[in-house]
């Protein structure tokens, strides 16, 4: 997606080899006409596909999720990271690893959002090794429903999240795939190449 390799490429940080900053438009300030894309893009991949259900995390995955969620005229859910004074019954709850943060995380859905029935497309910021991901996956499998797709903004794909995610048998459709982050500069995976 030219809109965002653009903005990755003019505005992204990088810290590390390993670490990219976006906080000036995906996960602090946000650039809602970068998300209305980011959401449109999300529709257009997974078009056909069914979808009855968005779910993410909180919080950097809420805007390109809504976006999506508006697109494909459904509602989206938010798994919450901390715990709730209102949401105590009925949940669903998984572990999840932040590489990022160095800590574990319960995430919560109330079960009464998700159906067996439902058809999910799950979204996320960003993918390093998958944990984000693959728990959504788990807390949508733990009522039955059927996980339609995994959108992914950013993908890192010199670490290992789309592969485990590809492994877990799921699709995953990531709008930039950076391949580098070597010598403080972002290079894009070769078929993406921004020209």
């Amino acid at each position: 997606m030219k809109l965002l390799q653009e903005k990755v490429l003019n505005e992204g940080i990088v810290l590390s080899d390993q670490v990219l900053k976006v906080d000036s438009f995906l996960n602090h300030q946000m650039d809602p006409v970068l998300m209305k894309e980011v959401g449109k893009e999300f529709a257009r991949l997974f078009e056909g596909e069914k979808i009855t259900k968005v779910l993410t995390i909180e919080s950097s995955g809420i805007a390109p999720a809504i976006m999506a969620a508006l697109e494909l005229n459904v509602p989206m859910i938010f798994a919450r990271k901390q715990k709730s004074l209102t949401l105590r019954e009925n949940i669903l709850v998984e572990k999840v690893y932040s590489f990022t943060k160095q800590e574990s995380n319960e995430i919560t859905v109330s079960k009464k959002f998700l159906l067996p029935e439902d058809r999910v497309l799950i979204i996320d910021d960003f993918l390093a090794h998958g944990e984000a991901a693959l728990g959504l996956a788990r807390i949508a499998e733990q009522v039955g429903a059927q996980v339609a797709g995994i959108g992914i903004v950013i993908e890192k794909s010199f670490q290992s999240g789309a592969e485990r995610i590809k492994k877990a048998g799921y699709r995953v459709e990531s709008l930039v795939r950076v391949a580098s982050l070597e010598g403080g500069k972002v290079t894009f995976a070769a078929e993406e190449a921004v020209h």
